[in-house]
């Protein structure tokens, strides 16, 4: 098959529709920014285990209810950026709107979770969060620190300023507040090694 490496390829300056030509072919995701093909490396143990915590918690939470979370293959459109990133978590609000007919990509997130590691953070927190902030559905980014016990949220103001909050002790609770729905340290962190 002719699209195994973007860098050979393209040299690695795709367009947004050569990147999600090529992407779909995959049988592993990589992200879009700037005409640059990012591979994403694997999850940890501990990321998974996070992520599993809390997509079990919100899930039940969401029966039956407007607004649903996804795990991470789900593709978000960046579109005033022409990036497409792949959030450990999404949780959408109302009708997803699609980017085209093959329906593998949102327009929409209301609330977008990542699981940091050591090589992802400075990225997580930097140059993806900017990005994210240029969609208008976007009210509420949470982070869960997968090397010290914490998880971080920056929330959309009605003035479009963002307002972060942190907790940090194992018996503190956060408030996703799109959906109404507060969680323990405790429980993100069940069966987790620190």
């Amino acid at each position: 098959m002719q699209f195994q490496e973007p860098a050979l390829q393209y040299g690695n300056n795709m367009s947004p529709q050569e990147y999600l030509a090529w992407e779909r072919l995959q049988s592993y995701k990589s992200e879009y920014v700037g005409g640059k093909v990012v591979a994403m490396a694997g999850a940890s143990i501990k990321h998974n285990k996070i992520l599993s915590n809390l997509l079990g918690a919100v899930q039940p939470f969401l029966k039956g209810k407007p607004c649903d979370i996804y795990p991470s293959d789900l593709r978000v459109l960046v579109k005033s950026k022409d990036a497409y990133f792949y959030p450990d978590a999404t949780i959408v609000c109302g009708e997803l709107e699609l980017s085209d007919e093959f329906k593998d990509t949102i327009k929409n997130p209301t609330v977008i979770v990542e699981i940091l590691s050591p090589s992802t953070t400075d990225y997580d927190l930097g140059r993806k969060f900017f990005f994210y902030m240029q969609i208008d559905s976007f009210k509420e980014y949470i982070t869960v620190d997968t090397v010290s016990l914490q998880v971080r949220i920056g929330r959309k103001q009605s003035n479009g300023a963002w307002l972060f909050s942190e907790y940090n002790t194992i018996d503190e609770a956060f408030t996703i507040e799109s959906i109404g729905f507060t969680i323990s340290l405790q429980d993100v962190y069940q069966d987790v090694t620190m």
